[in-house]
């Protein structure tokens, strides 16, 4: 029964994978983001009155993404203020003006101020002009606090988008917690509670500090809300670990502040109570260390590189190729074809008409043509031309296609590889100690005098150990060749860290791009030693197997191998452990399969080595394939012998 549920998780989150590799999904679920994200940032109050902070993301965004937040922040204002988002409406349409004539220019690199100084005049501006327009009574102290907030807020909102800095994390914080203040989507439960009870578990101090004070200016509840939330945070400090107490510190506390206040508020409790609960789900993040030395120097340009390879995937990701000119093509072959016709004047109007849909499809005898040529032979024979041109301008167009496809992804593999290098470095963990060793046992049977498939076992960094079987397809000295090649390739990848789906996918855009579509498949194991998981990668090989105790489970099934299409392709992943004595076993397409393990399968105290020969052994010699079977454990370091 658990290995049903685990398979139909796996089976979910793989899905769900697909799902958000889909382009269409992932676009709407982004624009529904932003579009979401610029609504609830109009909703920020101080005093009653509304804040350019919508206006502030917006200033600070840009193209596509930059146009949604406007029209969320637009929409934001009219639902949440009515009549007095009026003048929220002007800030947001100056400030897509402002987004669309210098938004992501490079004049913004060299004055960085510069986008905050216009944001701010569009505020001051636009209260100007309420007042003299609508007589609103706006005090003066107001109208300066909106326009130091634009400024800051869009400085702020400009930072965290270029880079990941701690003190700028917390600032969007406590602007995110002013926004969320006002929102109260179900009554009692405010989103402004929930994410400030959220920070008091899982922040920063200084987030859950700006948290408090900005439902404090908020004035929301009568209690003060930073007292509360930072007597929240202080409760981990306490000697144990206590996980109940941490994550109900939130309303236990805002209680005490509100016992020793004399304020009886219970509005803010059931947000906090969901806030508390829901950092219990949230995944871990490494906390970021302030840069000193040659560290912070090494991380700020690998941060600056993933920024310019990322701008440079945007870039190549926004070119289209020019439409064929269908048109063009039908015209051409009417020229050739009238060329030498007596009849031309009389007809070559006409034909000049012809409907573009006849390069799509077959033109048999010529009784598809809209009208009778005299010379139809002669004009079949130039349309049929044309109808070849066209299939190779379109097999060029997505060749052109599959080329920037993978160019493309493999700007965006780089990009986030060396941020998540630089957030390591931020991190400054030491590296876990491994608590197993590998034990590999690997036997191959060529049918020729070079043998096909590859296995290659390897250390990567830190804690992780690779087992790779590369299956050139066919036998012979160019399934040798290709395999070697693969093999190679996947090692120097993996031995330097660079993540295992990063590198099958960049050999998968490989084959496509030089069209030799299942000239191998491959077979990764991803092996953790301080924890005993495993991870396992499958393109295009045949099924593994987890042998436990008594049991054979199967592992994987067939998919299509690497080098289909650079885009459409995947690997197939599953989740192992080898901790408590199981062992896994790799097979390449010569080994019989399941029938070959278990017969071979009958004395668990045999070596890798020995349990990999006697699994050959049972393949008949007679087969057409390269044969090799690896076999996987893992032992704890305690029993390793020198």
């Amino acid at each position: 029964m658990m290995v049903s549920i685990g398979v139909y998780v796996r089976r979910w989150r793989r899905s769900l994978g697909r799902l958000w590799q889909d382009s269409q999904i992932r676009g709407a679920v982004q624009c529904g983001a932003y579009l979401l994200c610029g609504g609830l940032l109009s909703a920020a109050s101080l005093r009653g009155y509304p804040q350019p902070i919508a206006l502030a993301l917006v200033c600070a965004a840009s193209g596509w993404p930059g146009v949604l937040l406007a029209a969320g922040g637009l929409g934001g204002y009219l639902l949440f203020w009515g009549q007095a988002g009026a003048q929220g409406a002007l800030w947001i349409g100056f400030g897509l003006l402002a987004m669309l004539l210098l938004g992501g220019k490079p004049l913004l690199q060299d004055r960085p101020l510069l986008m905050s100084a216009v944001t701010g005049a569009i505020v001051a501006v636009c209260g100007l002009l309420v007042q003299l327009w609508l007589g609103d009574a706006t005090p003066a102290w107001m109208y300066l606090t909106r326009i130091a907030l634009a400024m800051g807020a869009n400085w702020v909102f400009m930072a965290a988008l270029q880079r990941r800095d701690a003190v700028v994390e917390w600032l969007v914080c406590g602007l995110g917690v002013l926004a969320l203040a006002q929102v109260m989507p179900i009554p009692y439960v405010g989103l402004g509670y929930i994410a400030a009870g959220f920070l008091a578990v899982s922040g920063a101090f200084p987030a859950a500090a700006l948290a408090g004070l900005a439902l404090d200016l908020a004035q929301v509840t009568p209690v003060p809300m930073t007292a509360a939330l930072c007597l929240a945070w202080l409760t981990r400090l306490l000697p144990g670990k206590n996980k109940v107490l941490r994550y109900t510190a939130p309303p236990v506390a805002y209680a005490v502040v509100m016992a020793l206040a004399g304020v009886w508020d219970l509005y803010p409790l059931p947000g906090l109570v969901v806030g508390g609960l829901a950092a219990v789900f949230a995944p871990g993040r490494p906390a970021l260390a302030g840069r000193r030395g040659e560290t912070g120097f090494a991380q700020v340009r690998l941060e600056m590189v993933s920024a310019v390879l990322k701008q440079t995937e945007l870039l190549f990701s926004d070119v289209e190729a020019p439409p064929v000119d269908e048109q063009a093509l039908l015209h051409r072959a009417v020229e050739r074809a009238c060329g030498g016709c007596s009849h031309r004047k009389s007809c070559k109007g006409k034909l000049q008409q012809l409907p573009t849909g006849l390069l799509h499809k077959p033109l048999g005898n010529g009784e598809e043509l809209p009208l009778n040529c005299r010379k139809a032979g002669r004009l079949l024979q130039e349309l049929r031309r044309s109808q070849e041109q066209f299939r190779a301008i379109r097999a060029d167009r997505d060749r052109q296609r599959e080329y920037r496809a993978a160019v493309v992804q493999q700007h965006r593999f780089l990009s986030e590889y060396l941020q998540e290098l630089s957030d390591s470095l931020a991190s400054r963990q030491n590296p876990p100690n491994p608590w197993f060793r590998p034990e590999i046992g690997v036997c191959s049977a060529g049918r020729e005098t070079v043998n096909g498939d590859n296995c290659l076992w390897f250390a990567g960094v830190e804690c992780r150990y690779y087992v790779l079987l590369c299956d050139g397809m066919g036998t012979g000295e160019e399934a040798a060749r290709d395999g070697a090649l693969v093999a190679g390739m996947l090692k120097k990848l993996l031995s330097h860290g660079y993540p295992a789906e990063y590198a099958l996918r960049s050999i998968n855009s490989l084959c496509a791009l030089r069209g030799c579509a299942g000239a191998v498949t491959m077979d990764l194991a991803e092996l953790q030693l301080d924890t005993g998981k495993v991870t396992l990668y499958k393109w295009g090989a045949p099924s593994s197997y987890l042998i436990s105790g008594a049991d054979t489970i199967k592992v994987g099934t067939v998919t299509p191998p690497p080098g289909l299409s650079v885009t459409e392709g995947r690997e197939m992943t599953e989740r192992l452990s080898l901790r408590r004595g199981q062992t896994l076993i790799l097979l390449s397409d010569g080994v019989g399969g399941e029938d070959a393990v278990r017969r071979a399968w009958q004395d668990g105290s045999l070596p890798s080595g020995e349990l990999a020969a006697k699994i050959l052994s049972s393949v008949p010699e007679s087969g057409a394939d390269d044969a090799t079977v690896a076999v996987v454990r893992l032992q704890p370091v305690s029993m390793s012998t020198s």
